[in-house]
């Protein structure tokens, strides 16, 4: 029986999530070995494949941008404040999920869900940026007081400004290759695809070597990342559909650069916080498979 292509990347994620599950031995021993390069190379090639589709005279912040920042922060220190009773251990969870920025592959999944890629393209560069501000005060309030802004941006410019970047001098030179490299949206899609799978290996073993000292703990904390997931996607869609495009809203809010939330729980946070946006990857992925199964 012939598997349709719509049904090949609609099982694609959660099959991609297994895998580097299952795999996460092999995996973190070749991204160790490889210097740490697997996920960001999978990134910045992604990016660029999807930036070649934006004309950069299209880019330009609306109050769709400025509401969805608005609604991110006021959810990172409400999620905080509600959970502090539980301990703080899980409200460092929560809090680093709601304050992650948006997803660099969100603008891809945006794309395949109709949304405006240029309106996605602002906010990614806009909500990174932000948040490489606003994080480090909450990060030295609730964590272990040494992040700063230099650290953050150091860890997103190059992966955010540099793809956007050769996107646009491509488009600007050889308008034609660029035109032919964002035609092919799928590229983009296949190799996020390969980046899930890197950064759902490491996190699995990173957790795994961790044991479960604090298995009620870290159970309560993928419960909370689920709630943090569906409030995100839900608010987002709604703010964006007030303003003519519900799924850039809802992918804008909601899908999380969980590489940066997860780099950002070990380094500044209790490590163990990490479980957390290690559980928003399944459940994000989840919904968005949903998502991409209900566009067709």
């Amino acid at each position: 029986m012939k598997i349709s292509s719509h049904t090949m990347r609609t099982a694609s994620m959660p099959l991609g999530m297994v895998a580097g599950a299952l795999l996460c031995y092999p995996i973190s021993w070749f991204d160790e070995w490889s210097g740490g390069i697997l996920a960001p190379f999978f990134i910045f090639a992604m990016l660029f494949c999807t930036f070649c589709r934006v004309n950069i005279r299209d880019m330009r912040p609306t109050w769709l941008h400025l509401w969805l920042m608005v609604a991110q922060l006021v959810a990172t220190v409400a999620v905080y404040m509600v959970l502090l009773p539980f301990g703080e251990l899980v409200a460092q969870g929560g809090m680093i999920c709601a304050l992650a920025p948006m997803a660099m592959g969100a603008v891809v999944i945006a794309g395949m869900l109709g949304a405006n890629i240029a309106t996605m393209a602002t906010h990614s560069l806009v909500c990174n940026l932000v948040i490489a501000f606003v994080a480090p005060p909450l990060l030295s309030a609730w964590g272990n007081g040494t992040c700063t802004v230099m650290e953050i941006l150091a860890r997103v410019t190059p992966l955010l400004v540099g793809p956007f970047a050769l996107s646009q001098l491509c488009r600007w030179i050889t308008p034609k290759a660029a035109q032919l490299i964002g035609s092919h949206a799928m590229i983009s899609f296949y190799l996020w695809l390969l980046s899930l799978v890197v950064i759902m290996g490491k996190t699995t073993h990173f957790i795994i070597n961790n044991g479960t000292e604090y298995l009620a703990q870290e159970i309560l904390m993928a419960v909370v990342a689920l709630a943090v997931c569906l409030m995100q996607f839900s608010v987002g869609r709604w703010l964006g559909k007030r303003y003519g495009d519900d799924v850039a809203g809802g992918q804008a809010l909601g899908q999380k650069n969980t590489v940066l939330a997860i780099w950002l729980s070990q380094s500044f946070l209790n490590p163990l916080s990490c479980v957390a946006p290690t559980a928003y990857i399944v459940w994000q992925n989840i919904v968005n498979s949903y998502q991409i199964y209900k566009h067709r």
